[in-house]
C-alpha cells in the first residue's frame, strides 16, 4: 500500500470499541493495526472487559452519555478520515453512536459486528443486534462478518418461518445490503474449507473473492485486525476493492507471524513488517 509521505499528518481513524487487557483484540488491536498501516487511532472506549487469551469472562458497558462525550470531544478537534466500530457494549451505546456517525455522512463507516469471542462467549445480545441492524447497518460503508455472524445478522430481518442457517453466503450478503450496507465482506475463517476464501459483495453481486492459505491454530483479534486494516486502507484513499485486498494481506501476515504469550489463542503480530523475514520468507 502506498502511503502519502508528503502529508505530515497521518490519516485519523476514530474507533468505537471495547478495551481488551490482553492487547490481542478490541481497541488495543485496533490501535496497533492502524499504527502498523500508517494511521493514527482516535479511541472511544465503549466497554471494559475481563478476559484472557482463552475467552471473555465479563463485560462492563460504559455509560452512553460518556461514550458520546468521548467522541464529540475529538470530532470537534480533529478531522477524521474513517470510523471503525467493534464491540459497542449496550443498546444505548449503539443508539448514541448511530446519532454521532449520522452527523458525518461523508466519513466511511467500517463495522466489525462482533457477536461472540473466539471461545463463543456472547458479546452482543439479540436486542443489541436488532439495534445494530436498525440504526448502524443503514449507515455502514462496509461490514466485515464471518459466516456465522453474517447468518445471525441476516436472521434479524429474515421472515419468522425462515431458517437462517439454510441461507447461502450470497443470500446473507444480499439481506445485509438490503438493510443499507454499501458493501459486505464475508470472511471464510469459520468455514470448513481447505483454504480461507473472503468474498466482497456489492450491489451487483461479488466484487472480488480472495483465497488465502489456512493457517493452523486459533487467533485472538483476527476480526478486529481485518476491520481496522480496511479502515486504514480507506483512510489512505484506496477504493473499496483495493482496500479490502490490502487489509486481507496485512491481516494474513499478522496471523502468520502470531505469537502465543498465554495459555489460550495466538495474538496477531501487527508489526510483522518490522522484523526480518524468517527462512521461509514470510
Amino acid at each position: 500500500m502506498t502511503i502519502n509521505r508528503n502529508d505530515p499528518n497521518p490519516p485519523l481513524v476514530l474507533v468505537f470499541a471495547a478495551a481488551d487487557p490482553t492487547g490481542g483484540a478490541g481497541i488495543q488491536a485496533d490501535i496497533m493495526t492502524l499504527a502498523g498501516m500508517g494511521c493514527h487511532a482516535l479511541t472511544v472506549i465503549t466497554a471494559l472487559t475481563v478476559q484472557d487469551t482463552a475467552g471473555v469472562e465479563d463485560v462492563l458497558a460504559i455509560d452512553a452519555d460518556f461514550v458520546a462525550e468521548q467522541a464529540r470531544a475529538v470530532l470537534e478537534d480533529m478531522p477524521v478520515q474513517a470510523f471503525k466500530l467493534g464491540v459497542l457494549g449496550s443498546v444505548d451505546n449503539i443508539a448514541v453512536i448511530a446519532e454521532i456517525i449520522a452527523d458525518y455522512p461523508h466519513i466511511p463507516v467500517i463495522v466489525d459486528p462482533v457477536v461472540a469471542s473466539g471461545r463463543g462467549d456472547e458479546l452482543a445480545s439479540d436486542a443489541m443486534l436488532e439495534t445494530l441492524c436498525e440504526l448502524i447497518l443503514p449507515q455502514a460503508t462496509v461490514i466485515t462478518p464471518n459466516t456465522m455472524e453474517a447468518r445471525r445478522l441476516a436472521a434479524c430481518r429474515a421472515p419468522a418461518h425462515a431458517d437462517p442457517e439454510a441461507g447461502t453466503q450470497s443470500d446473507c450478503a444480499a439481506v445485509l445490503m438490503e438493510m443499507g450496507c454499501e458493501y459486505v465482506l464475508i470472511t471464510g475463517s469459520h468455514a470448513h474449507t481447505p483454504q480461507v476464501v473472503n468474498t466482497l459483495y456489492g450491489s451487483g453481486g461479488v466484487i472480488r473473492a480472495d483465497t488465502w492459505e489456512r493457517l493452523g491454530g486459533s487467533y485472538h483479534g483476527s476480526g478486529c485486525t481485518l476491520a481496522s486494516a480496511v479502515a486504514a486502507a480507506l483512510a489512505h484513499g484506496l477504493d473499496m476493492p483495493q482496500a479490502v485486498y490490502e487489509a486481507q494481506d496485512f491481516t494474513w501476515h499478522s496471523l502468520a507471524h502470531a505469537f502465543r504469550p498465554g495459555m489460550g489463542q495466538h495474538i496477531p503480530n501487527r508489526f510483522f513488517w518490522a522484523r526480518p523475514p524468517d527462512e521461509t520468507g514470510v
